[in-house]
């Protein structure tokens, strides 16, 4: 099992701007130097607890400071952008990091951005597949492209001036484009199925339970049948929330505790999806589907949703995790608000050098 990070960051409102960014960028450095395989970072350009408002811009300030990981945008809100902005950018990237980039694409889900780009009443899903199915003409295709869909029209062919390059948008340097991922919430979500068809690849959310993140491996693997590809759960991603310390009291006070970092983590997402998706968000952070609305608190979140202990402790919890889900691939460790930052730069520490070794030992692997 390969050890990536992904972060979302959710930092209090009352911390200076530019000390979070730092401390965003700083722990995406410290796993670049301690073998983390990916690094995904998410945007919202309409929040100011979720200070980053463009993955690319951000993750474009860590090209020569890190050296091996893969950077990724964990995920670029399609609807919220032109297809043109999209591609033009994202080839750019690509050729900034020398192919060391991954493309992660979504429909969005913060009410205030859907809203400020004038997407509430429309089907953003729908959006979101017109919107890449663009991307990729543009990347296979030559201009003037002339494409036109519901939302997006794309076309240089009144402007086109070949001979100097005018008209003709960049093309990645990864054939035929970089990897592409995708998040996932909904449980038995036929997205999923859709998604692993064309070749993509998956990460189940970190705020979503166990039970509810197992039905998403046998839908990604249904798709990649579907498509006539080799079934490989290995292409499958699952963040978690973990919090690691060398010794358990530690870790429980710092990971558990409702008025830390996590907890603070826990409050914000529940109140969003709550707001925002209602019923279908409460069930998210439902143990078992039947359980009642009044018993889903941070505090069940912080029980039942993180990984947090000794290293000994987090192992066995990680292999009981993937014995609920499946043999997914990669174990996303998700960032939070650096706190206290010996601590959180020493449960990343502890992450790649001790746990994932005695995970891997335990799976075989």
């Amino acid at each position: 099992m390969k050890l990536g990070f992904f972060t979302q960051p959710v930092h209090p409102i009352t911390r200076d701007y530019r000390e979070v960014l730092r401390e965003d960028q700083a722990a995406i450095i410290l796993a670049d130097e301690l073998g983390y395989t990916e690094a995904f970072v998410g945007e919202h350009m309409t929040d100011l607890a979720e200070p980053i408002t463009s993955c690319l811009v951000f993750l474009a300030t860590l090209i020569d400071r890190t050296k091996q990981i893969k950077l990724g945008t964990g995920v670029i809100n399609m609807p919220s952008y032109h297809p043109v902005h999209v591609a033009a950018q994202v080839a750019m990237m690509d050729h900034l990091l020398d192919g060391r980039f991954v493309f992660g694409i979504g429909p969005g889900g913060l009410p205030s951005d859907i809203e400020v780009f004038g997407n509430l009443d429309l089907d953003k899903n729908e959006k979101m597949v017109e919107a890449i199915n663009q991307v990729l003409e543009i990347w296979a295709g030559d201009a003037p492209y002339n494409l036109e869909g519901k939302f997006f029209k794309t076309s240089t062919e009144r402007t086109l001036y070949p001979e100097i390059g005018q008209g003709l948008i960049p093309k990645p340097l990864q054939k035929p484009h970089p990897p592409i991922v995708f998040t996932a919430l909904a449980p038995y979500s036929k997205g999923i199925t859709l998604a692993a068809e064309r070749g993509w690849r998956g990460i189940s959310s970190n705020y979503v339970q166990a039970h509810w993140v197992a039905t998403h491996l046998p839908k990604f693997v249904e798709g990649q049948k579907n498509a006539g590809m080799a079934e490989d759960p290995s292409q499958w991603s699952v963040a978690k929330s973990i919090f690691v310390a060398d010794d358990a009291d530690t870790a429980i006070k710092y990971a558990r505790s409702e008025d830390g970092p996590y907890g603070f983590y826990f409050s914000n997402i529940q109140k969003k999806l709550l707001r925002g998706r209602g019923a279908t968000g409460m069930g998210l952070f439902k143990s078992h589907p039947d359980q009642p609305d009044e018993e889903v608190s941070v505090r069940h979140s912080l029980d039942t949703q993180v990984i947090a202990g000794s290293v000994e402790s987090v192992v066995e919890q990680i292999l009981e995790l993937r014995e609920i889900i499946g043999p997914f691939g990669q174990l996303m460790y998700t960032g939070h608000d650096w706190a206290d930052v010996p601590l959180s730069r020493r449960s990343m520490e502890l992450m790649a050098h001790e746990v994932m070794p005695r995970v891997n030992k335990a799976l075989g692997e």
